[in-house]
C-alpha cells in the first residue's frame, strides 16, 4: 500500500512545476540530554496553488482567492510533536530559563516555559507518542525557540504556505483520494486523538497532516489574507503580532467530520478555546477548551530574512485581538 501511495504522490508531484533546488537529506534529531528523538523530512522547494477554487465542495470564503506561491526547500516534522518531546521543554527542566507567564518578550532573552496547566494538560488522552495538545500558539512558538536553543538549529512553526504545500505534497485536489487511510477524524477516531504516525503518510512521507490534531502555523489570521498577497507570492507569511488571537490552525482534527479535512481549510483560534480557564488573566500557555490542537516543527534550509530569530510577542498583558 505504501509503495502505491508514494507512486501516486510522485505522479502528482510531476504535475507541479519543477523544484527550484535539490532538497536536503531527511534526518533524525535527538533532543540533547535525553533519549527523545524525532524525524525531519526534507521537502523540495517549488511552486503550488494555495487555497481552494470557488467550485470546491465545502469551501469557506477565507480559502481564496487562490495564490500561486513559491517556496524554498525546508525540513518539516514527519509527525506532530509528541508529549515525549514537549515534556522535555515544559516539565523536565532540560535547559532554558523558567521565567513565568510574564517573561516572554521581556528584556532578558530567555526562553520561557509553561506554568502548569489547569487540570490534566493531556486531557486524559495519555502521553508518550500521543500528540501534545491544548497549548496556545505562543507556547508552540516558545517550544520551537527552546528547541532551537538546545539543538543549535533554527526550528519554528511552519508558515501557513509551508504547511499547505507540505500537506498537499503535489496533490491539487481538495483532499487525498485515500483519506480514510491517512486521517483520524470523527468517523474513525472514537472521540480520541491517536499515537502519531499510525495512519499512512502522504507523498512526502508525512503523517497526520490531515486529522488527529489540528496544527498551529506561524501566521496571524485574516479572512482576506490571500487577497492581500495578490495572484503570486514568494515565501508569504503574516508575521504574528502581540495579540493572542486569531491564528490559523490547519488540517482539522479527530473531532471533525471527514468533510472538514481538506488541504485548504483554515480554522482561526478564538477566545472560547480558553473559556473554562478560571485564571485572571488567562494562561498564555494553555487552552482549557482546545484539546484538538497541536503542532509540528519546520526548519528552513535558508531562512527568509523576516523570520530570522522570530519569537512570540505575546505576554501576560497582551490583548485578545
Amino acid at each position: 500500500m505504501l509503495s502505491a501511495l508514494l507512486s501516486a504522490g510522485a505522479a502528482a508531484l510531476m504535475a507541479q512545476p519543477a523544484p527550484k533546488s535539490t532538497p536536503p537529506a531527511s534526518y533524525t534529531e535527538t533532543i540533547p540530554n535525553s533519549s527523545v528523538t524525532f524525524e525531519m523530512v526534507a521537502v523540495p522547494g517549488g511552486t503550488f496553488l494555495m487555497g481552494s477554487p470557488a467550485s470546491e465542495a465545502g469551501r469557506d470564503a477565507d480559502e481564496g482567492p487562490q495564490v500561486e506561491v513559491t517556496l524554498k526547500p525546508f525540513w518539516i516534522g514527519k509527525t506532530e510533536v509528541t508529549w515525549d518531546e514537549y515534556d522535555q521543554f515544559a516539565f523536565v527542566g532540560n535547559t532554558g530559563a523558567r521565567t513565568g507567564d510574564g517573561g516572554a518578550g521581556d528584556a532578558v532573552d530567555a526562553v520561557t516555559k509553561p506554568s502548569r496547566a489547569y487540570g490534566d494538560e493531556a486531557k486524559g488522552y495519555g502521553k508518550g507518542k500521543m500528540p501534545a495538545l491544548a497549548m496556545t500558539q505562543h507556547a508552540a512558538m516558545e517550544y520551537c525557540r527552546w528547541l532551537s536553543k538546545v539543538t543549535g538549529k533554527a526550528y519554528r512553526l511552519p508558515t501557513e504556505a509551508e504547511w499547505e504545500y507540505a500537506a498537499r505534497a503535489g496533490d491539487t485536489g481538495a483532499k487525498p483520494a485515500n483519506l480514510e487511510e491517512q486521517a483520524w477524524h470523527s468517523g474513525n477516531a472514537k472521540e480520541t486523538p491517536h499515537k502519531v504516525g499510525t495512519k499512512a503518510p502522504n507523498a512526502f512521507g508525512l503523517h497526520d497532516m490531515l486529522g488527529n490534531v489540528a496544527e498551529w502555523v506561524l501566521d496571524m489570521y485574516a479572512e482576506n489574507r490571500y487577497a492581500e498577497w495578490g495572484a503570486k507570492a514568494t515565501q508569504p507569511v503574516a508575521i504574528p503580532t502581540d495579540k493572542r488571537y486569531p491564528h490559523p490552525t490547519r488540517g482539522g482534527s479527530f473531532i471533525e467530520g471527514a468533510d472538514k479535512l481538506r488541504y485548504a481549510n483554515r480554522q482561526p483560534s478564538h477566545e472560547d478555546w480558553s473559556q473554562r480557564d478560571p485564571q485572571v488573566p488567562q494562561s498564555i500557555y494553555w487552552h482549557t477548551d482546545a484539546d484538538h490542537v497541536g503542532f509540528r516543527v519546520v526548519r528552513a534550509l535558508e531562512e527568509q530574512p523576516n523570520l530570522k530569530g522570530i519569537k512570540s510577542q505575546v505576554i501576560k498583558e497582551s490583548g485578545d485581538r
